[in-house]
């Protein structure tokens, strides 16, 4: 029966969890979406008011509403036009105390997570923590710089985030010397897999490279 129990388990736990992420992130769109529509009412006349309140009726309009606005601004911050007010909108949230920290912080985070030209999170390697002889994966996020990387000295070093397990979003940074970590040929998607489950679920070897065929000349024995 325990047996069974475990199997019944490893089939339901997954989508459990799965639906679980997905109901917290709708009503988080619901919950933004509730707040765009209380703004909008304050402006809106009273006639316009009862339309929005039908509106948080409609079971998903969230989910489409922020997923356009998120396109919309997109799009706009792609042109020139838009790099412009980003610009001044970035400049007028540096100018506001205790704002301007936490906003840049924020900012800086993301545009190296997120940015398409950075190599954030990009490279996943083993590297001996927290002691000699006692190895874990780590994933590349850049290169120290500034004071810290002339108080390193000469050789060169890597930036690297160790992810906790279960749970990868905590973890520990550590700066150490590019000849003590090891690359691995697995992606970052398989690496985290590997993290979650504890070293369940492995993912698969590598495949070996074909070796190059012989010249023709050389296949005839001349």
């Amino acid at each position: 029966m325990k047996k069974y129990i475990v199997a019944g388990l490893l089939v339901w736990l997954p989508l459990a969890v799965t639906v679980w992420v997905l109901l917290w992130v709708l009503g988080l769109m619901d919950g933004v979406f509730d707040w765009l529509l209380i703004a909008a009412s304050a402006v809106l006349p009273l006639s316009a008011q009862a339309g929005l309140d039908d509106l948080r009726k409609i079971p998903g309009l969230s989910v489409l509403v922020m997923v356009a606005g998120l396109l919309l601004t997109g799009m706009f911050a792609a042109n020139v036009l838009g790099q412009w007010w980003l610009r001044q909108w970035d400049r007028l949230m540096g100018r506001i105390p205790i704002v301007k920290s936490i906003y840049s912080s924020v900012k800086q985070v993301s545009d190296t997570l997120f940015s398409s030209s950075g190599n954030a999170f990009r490279e996943a390697v083993l590297v001996q923590y927290p002691r000699a002889g006692s190895w874990t994966i780590a994933f590349v996020t850049g290169r120290p710089g500034g004071e810290v990387a002339t108080q390193l000295g000469g050789a060169e070093h890597v930036s690297l985030y160790v992810p906790t397990t279960p749970n990868p979003t905590s973890g520990f940074f550590l700066m150490v010397p590019r000849a003590d970590v090891v690359p691995l040929r697995m992606s970052v998607d398989e690496a985290l897999k590997y993290i979650i489950s504890m070293g369940v679920v492995a993912p698969p070897p590598p495949v070996a490279a074909p070796a190059a065929p012989l010249p023709l000349r050389n296949r005839a024995g001349g």
